[in-house]
């Protein structure tokens, strides 16, 4: 699933290509891919012009004139900006053509994202129980030592709980945790106040570094929008064989469903 980086990558990209422009139709394929009803979906976004382009976790937030539009991409959801007459297969399921000639589509192979219209100025601070962002001040030491305390989960599961934080998912959770030197199925009860500081820096320092490297291309998210994510050639030990710091095998371990890389030695 695409992770902080690479919905902020997407987001970007998009405001580069497809700003200012004014959705002239939209054609509906996959009516359960619209929450709420699909010709009211359809009518109110024609005519609205893309204005401003934002993220929340993982969600996509296009502020038109009148609307937001809020999209999610689960686990294959890609946008792709496209000449007309280029070919469309079976997966494409939301056609926005635009007033510039191209059209924008919505490629999911698997059907799990979602769309849906909200008010113009519809605030997101507390939309679907989402914590903080990673970048915001609010998550900082004294947070996260004050949401950890109560809880005894593995530090992993922290990390994805989108409560905790907003974006945060398997890949980056592995690579923030060996970056802190912490096991991933560590107690949040056993860590320190240091602990806590490492948390948020490299949290914030690994998520910087992979948005500048346009996200992580691995399995499926791959380039749809032409920008290559780099990241995966830094990661230290997700999916890794060897840790990229000392050499040591790479432990797999799962928890909460997920797998869970670490070394360790580096990790201990």
């Amino acid at each position: 699933m695409p992770e902080l980086p690479e919905v902020e990558t997407v987001v970007r990209t998009l405001e580069y290509m497809i700003h200012d422009r004014q959705i002239l139709s939209v054609n509906v394929v996959y009516p359960k891919m619209i929450e709420g009803g699909v010709p009211e979906f359809e009518e109110k976004l024609k005519g609205e012009h893309f204005r401003r382009f934002e993220r929340r976790g993982k969600y996509l937030i296009f502020r038109l004139d009148h609307v937001t539009l809020v999209s999610h991409l689960r686990m294959e959801g890609k946008f792709y900006v496209q000449a007309p007459d280029e070919p469309k297969d079976r997966h494409m399921h939301v056609i926005f053509t635009l007033d510039d000639g191209t059209q924008l589509r919505y490629r999911d192979t698997r059907k799990f994202g979602r769309m849906f219209l909200t008010d113009l100025d519809y605030d997101f601070a507390h939309f679907h129980d989402l914590g903080p962002e990673p970048f915001d001040e609010a998550f900082n030491p004294d947070y996260v030592h004050a949401y950890r305390k109560k809880r005894s989960e593995p530090l992993k599961s922290l990390l994805l709980d989108q409560s905790f934080t907003a974006g945060i998912g398997n890949i980056y959770a592995d690579e923030i945790l060996s970056a802190c030197g912490l096991r991933p199925g560590r107690s949040c009860r056993r860590i320190t106040r240091k602990d806590e500081e490492n948390l948020v820096d490299n949290t914030r320092k690994i998520l910087s570094e992979a948005i500048a490297a346009g996200g992580t291309t691995i399995r499926s998210y791959t380039s749809s929008l032409g920008v290559t994510g780099l990241f995966q050639n830094d990661c230290c030990v997700h999916a890794r064989k060897t840790c990229a710091r000392c050499g040591t095998e790479i432990h797999m371990k799962r928890i909460g469903g997920r797998s869970s890389y670490y070394c360790p030695q580096c990790q201990k």
